[in-house]
Order: C-alpha cells, then structure tokens, then sequence
C-alpha cells in the first residue's frame, strides 16, 4: 500500500508552532524549528514531541553546519515557514541591510540563500507594507527577487479563510521553481463597514467551551456536544480543557465591565468609570493641536465583544482588554487560543503574559494549513529548481476601494519592481 509522500519544512521563529501545527496537519515533515524565547520553546516541544525544537537565536545559527549534520544539500528542503517579528524597519536605500534594526529580516534572507527551499513562507504585519513610505517592503521583495524567487505580497484577512477574528497580515509567499501561483481562493465572502462581517463568528469559536473558573490550575470538562463542525475539529479528545480561567476582578473593574454593552468601549463609559490613563491618553494634544480622540488616536481600552461578528484581532492584550460578549469577564487564555484555531489538546507553557503573547503571535494553524494544502495539492515540490530571474508576480494591499497615501506610494513602487527587467545586486549579496 502506497502511502502519501511527506513534504519536509523548517520553521524559523516558530513561537508556539501555530504554523508548524497547519503545517502538519497538512501532511508536512517539520524537520526542526528554531525559536529564541524559552517559555515558547518549551511550548513548542510539548506539542511536537517528533521534532527538535531548538532554542537559539538565529543571527548565530549556522545553517550549513546544520545542513551537513542532516545530510542536506541546499535546494532539497520543501519549504521554510514563519517570518521575522518586526522591530520597526529603517530607512530604505543602500543603508537598509546595515540597520541593526534589520537584522532579523537579513538573517531570514540569509538563511533562504543557503537552504534554497523550493518554497517559503513569510508573515508579518500589515504596517510592514506603509512602513517608510513603502520603501521597507520593496527592499525586502527585491531581496527575495535577487535570489531567483517568484513571489507573491498579499494582504490575507483571514477571516475570508474561516478564521473566527478579522486578523489581517502580510505575507510573503515565494517559489523558486517557476511557478506562477495564485493564492486559494476564499472560503467566504467578507463583507459591511471595514470588511468586519463573516459567516464564521467569536460564536463559533468560543461559545460551547465550558464555563470560566477562577482556578488557574482547573481542568474544565464539556458540558455540552459540539455545535457544529468548526467547533467539534478544536475540542480535546481527552475532554477537557486548560488556561479557561479569568483574574479575580475589583469592584471598579467589575463595575466598568457591567456597564459595557457588546461593540461597546472605554470611550463610552461614563467619565467616572473612564480609566485616568484612558483620560489622559484621550485628550493628550498632538502638534497641530487637534487632540488624539478626534483624529483616531485615543487608546480603546475595555471592549466588550460581539457573538455574531468575528472577534477582533488577538493580541498580547487580549486577556485584559477584551471582554466577554456576555459574561462580565476578560475573554480567558483558552477563548484567545480558540479564536487562534488552537486546538484545545495544545498546552502553553510559562506565566500568563508569556502564553498569551505566544497566542497572539502565532499565525493560525487552520489558516497555515489551508495554505499549506494549497501549495501542495496545486503546485507541488517535484519540478527541477529552475535558474530563472525572480520576479513580483502579483500583491494585494487593501479589500478597499480606496487606498490611503502610504498605500499609493506602496503600490507605486511594487509596481516598479513587478515591472524592471534586471536589478542591480543589493549589498547584502555581494
């Protein structure tokens, strides 16, 4: 009986292992990961017990020596996953690779021009695409360009791909086969005022989970079946589920919580309830002298969620800002994961803060595993690694119509690079 070939991958950043986790299930080899933070390696190790998580920070990781302890040659690998977190990118121009601020990205790239993966993926954020007037993106595109691969630059909302939260990222997808690809094709429309509505909902992801304890160390039991078929892939088989608890609460911050209705925010608490930082923060003047809460800028605060929309995006703030959509309650370390596509058998290791930033960071494991079926299913890994030029095939920025000035200059410049011929070698590679 034949049995399907598995494709091999090497994670980079991998964090928690959310997109290792796709990665697997989509019938992918992880033949190690590399991630610098301790609590999250232990994480990583738990869950993947197959694969070495090693802790290292990879501006000293030495890639060929890895590559001859495996018995590896450069251009066998499948895929290399995961993204550099960003540090706040430089200027742009022949400087940019010399920027200490930098040297992650330049280490990623580094790390591609010795393993020479028939493919990668890379994730970042959205701000990677305005950041320096477009010029932080455009370097990093040429660089992958320079080194033989065709690459895509889109702007993926994932939940147009099932996701319960409107998370947008950037990634970066490349080959260096000569595949002219596309990215799959969204499993749901994405609709209303800023893209906001979806058929998968915070409902689907958290609703049927057991009720929250205050007992950091309780294993809660369901209580009730499944509501459907999104909900019963994330449940543990074993039955139970850990980090479903909240802090315990004084009686300002139960107060303010009781007072918010869903959608609502800090902003729309009575000014007694209104939290001082809030305050401060709110009506701090900027230059022009227009202050902050009219030009956008104010800080949100509490959020009371919605049932029937996806949750907002989950960050390292989640667990204190993010409210209960009808509980009077923070939304619990297990909700976040949950919302994340983390199933609820994968455990987190270290202190509330250290788990709750693995969560936010990860790149969804559903999400990675559709792209990662997409890669395999559509294209594939068997064809010879041509010796072509590299090239821009295509980018995406925005859903919206309009697009606002740091995104025109974004695509004024991609659209340069998609169109030259020839580029001059960066010095990064000389």
């Amino acid at each position: 009986m034949m049995t399907e070939k598995s494709f091999s991958a090497i994670s980079l950043f991998a964090g928690a292992g959310g997109c290792s986790l796709g990665f697997k299930k989509a019938g992918y080899d992880i033949l190690y990961a590399i991630e610098l933070e301790a609590a999250a390696v232990q994480t990583y190790q738990a869950n993947f017990s197959e694969t070495i998580c090693q802790k290292a920070d990879i501006r000293d990781f030495d890639f060929k020596k890895r590559l001859k302890q495996t018995h590896t040659q450069p251009g066998e690998l499948d895929i290399l996953i995961g993204g550099p977190p960003c540090q706040g990118f430089s200027a742009a121009g022949f400087r940019f690779w010399d920027d200490p601020r930098n040297a992650l990205l330049k280490n990623y790239i580094d790390a591609l021009k010795i393993l020479r993966p028939k493919w990668f993926l890379m994730e970042n954020v959205e701000g990677l695409l305005t950041t320096k007037r477009g010029q932080s993106i455009y370097e990093v595109a040429k660089a992958f360009i320079e080194l033989g691969y065709w690459i895509r630059i889109d702007k993926i909302y994932a939940h147009e791909y099932g996701i319960g939260q409107r998370r947008k990222r950037v990634f970066i997808i490349g080959n260096c086969l000569g595949y002219d690809f596309s990215l799959p094709k969204p499993l749901m429309p994405v609709h209303g005022a800023i893209f906001r509505h979806s058929n998968i909902t915070l409902r689907h992801a958290i609703a049927c989970l057991p009720n929250a304890t205050q007992d950091k160390d309780a294993r809660l039991t369901y209580n009730e079946e499944a509501a459907d078929s999104y909900e019963a892939q994330l449940r543990n088989q074993k039955g139970w589920v850990s980090d479903h608890y909240y802090p315990n609460l004084n009686s300002l911050q139960l107060k303010r919580i009781q007072a918010l209705k869903p959608k609502q925010s800090m902003k729309d608490l009575p000014a007694e309830l209104q939290h001082s930082s809030f305050v401060r923060r709110a009506n701090r003047r900027v230059k022009d002298g227009i202050p902050t809460d009219k030009r956008g800028g104010a800080p949100s605060g509490l959020k009371r969620l919605c049932f029937d929309e996806p949750c907002l995006t989950i960050t390292g703030g989640a667990t204190s800002e993010f409210i209960h959509p009808v509980q009077d309650r923070p939304l619990t370390l297990r909700e976040c994961a949950r919302i994340q596509t983390f199933p609820d058998g994968f455990e987190f290791y270290g202190n509330a803060t250290q788990k709750i930033q693995q969560i936010a960071n990860a790149i969804p494991p559903l999400l990675a595993q559709l792209l990662a079926e997409h890669i395999k299913t559509n294209y594939g890994f068997d064809a010879f690694i041509v010796r072509k030029p590299g090239k821009l095939i295509g980018f995406t920025l925005t859903k919206a119509t309009a697009m606002s000035p740091a995104l025109n200059q974004t695509q004024a410049l991609l659209e340069q690079l998609s169109s030259s011929q020839t580029l001059k070698q960066l010095n990064l590679f000389k």
